[in-house]
């Protein structure tokens, strides 16, 4: 057997040979897509744990789907989509009508979260059922959920297009969109709004406490490389798929969780830039402090 024939056995063809390969490859491509510019902005405008907080707070809705109409893709979206929002809104009222931060609000919200959706869960379902909220299958994914995840990609890409300028502006200052008329408010609430459609997406592959990992990982890691939103995001795309296709072919060959997989290939990716990258790496900051002292 030859290198390229060795390749192709082990990063190619378990996606050719294996159609619940190959819908898992197509769904984390779709995620990629959308949680990879999402997280690009969420980092930029110093949102970063808001992420952590709106995956654990679409989990009481999820479950109350759950409870209504079992493991249903449409329940489960529908209650996890409105639950975050509802979130997002009252995170949102509190810090506009109280001194409190917004990112305090986020914490304190996604908690009380969190605790309701577990309870919820594990009063009616399986430790199993548990599992699966928390932490997904994507190697069941079928075509409704390949649909949902790629129709909220597709939303979410035309979106940002849409309020790109608006966007750049308040992710470097947001004060000036609000002195300009430029809709500050309104544009923070749709980006809240695609947080929580993608998070939506992610936990049906990887669950809600995997989720957040493909869209912020990504996002922070490519912070070290480039400079530009629209390089940055691209990058943060690119990471995020290799991510789920490193991972899958880990899950595939050793046997691991695919999830955790996925979100560990992430984590690779965070670590080697953290140390190489080219922009504030720790390499490119000890040649900078050495070309400095001399």
């Amino acid at each position: 057997m030859t290198v390229l024939q060795a390749l192709y056995a082990v990063l190619i063809a378990p996606f050719v040979d294996y159609d619940f390969m190959a819908r898992a490859l197509v769904a984390t491509l779709a995620l990629a897509a959308g949680c990879g510019p999402v997280g690009v902005l969420l980092v930029l405008r110093r949102m970063s744990l808001v992420g952590d907080a709106m995956s654990h707070a679409i989990l009481p809705g999820a479950a109350l789907g759950f409870l209504v109409g079992g493991l249903s893709l449409p329940a489960m979206s529908l209650g996890g989509f409105v639950a975050g929002l509802a979130v997002a809104l009252l995170a949102g009222l509190v810090t506009r009508a109280t001194e409190q931060r917004e990112d305090a609000s986020f914490a304190s919200f996604y908690l009380i979260s969190l605790a309701l959706g577990v309870l919820l869960v594990s009063t009616r379902g399986s430790n199993v059922d548990l599992l699966h909220v928390l932490f997904g299958t994507v190697l069941a994914v079928d075509d409704a959920a390949l649909i949902l995840v790629t129709t909220i990609a597709s939303v979410t890409l035309l979106v940002l297009a849409l309020i790109y300028r608006p966007l750049v502006v308040e992710c470097f200052d947001p004060g000036f969109l609000r002195a300009a008329g430029g809709g500050g408010g309104l544009t923070h609430l749709v980006l809240l709004v695609l947080v929580v459609l993608n998070l939506v997406g992610g936990f049906q592959a990887l669950g809600t406490l995997l989720a957040v990992g493909l869209m912020m990982l990504p996002a922070t890691a490519a912070r070290f490389w480039v400079r530009e939103l629209w390089s940055m995001a691209l990058l943060a795309f690119v990471m995020a798929f290799a991510s789920g296709w490193l991972g899958l072919v880990v899950s595939f060959h050793l046997g691991l969780p695919s999830g955790p997989a996925i979100i560990l290939a992430a984590g690779g990716f965070y670590l080697m830039s953290l140390v190489a990258g080219a922009r504030g790496g720790l390499i490119a900051r000890y040649r900078t402090g050495r070309h400095r002292a001399a």
